[in-house]
């Protein structure tokens, strides 16, 4: 029987403070593989969550809190690191679509549903949007309801709002106008 390393198959994590509260990043080797806002919907379960690491002595989650420092400071954009979110095929496909939504820039459901050639799949799109294991990172606070209302984020819709503030995307109403 041969041994073999589980260092990369382990999850780690961190505990971090932001702007929008605390939260947890998790990784998987080399690849961030969550990020939770404490308490939010669909968060792992404690015994997933593997050892706690301090984020300057794992390299992916110390990029990850000096990228989520600078956006959350207004001087970061985008983010590049190594991500490898969990899901169905579908899910992730869906979360391609909005890693592809740019800084400042909102999508609806539906808008989302029919770039990825499922016009009738808004809800789909909508419960795979609501278990994005990378939140900020893979942005589903840019995702809106049909109207442009702010709706359902599980990290809660006041840290949504905060994001896209932030952003500069919503006015002084929770109004958002879509972006074409």
């Amino acid at each position: 029987m041969s041994t073999t390393d589980d260092s990369a198959s382990r999850i780690q994590h961190a505990r971090v403070d932001t702007p929008c509260g605390a939260y947890l990043l998790l990784a998987q080797g080399s690849d961030l593989v969550g990020i939770y806002r404490q308490g939010q919907r669909h968060c792992p379960r404690p015994e997933v969550l593997g050892s706690p690491v301090a984020p300057r002595d794992h390299e992916v989650l110390g990029r990850c809190l000096s990228q989520l420092r600078e956006y959350f400071h207004g001087t970061r954009r985008s983010f590049d690191l190594p991500v490898r979110p969990s899901g169905s095929a579908f899910q992730r496909e869906v979360l391609a679509a909005i890693s592809a939504i740019p800084y400042g820039s909102t999508r609806s459901y539906g808008q989302l549903a029919a770039e990825l050639g499922r016009p009738r799949a808004a809800q789909a799109v909508g419960s795979a949007v609501g278990r994005n294991p990378i939140s900020i990172v893979i942005p589903c606070h840019r995702v809106l309801g049909a109207s442009g209302a702010l709706t359902g984020y599980a990290g809660g819709l006041d840290v949504k709002r905060k994001l896209l503030r932030l952003e500069g995307v919503l006015p002084a109403t929770d109004q958002v106008p879509l972006s074409q």
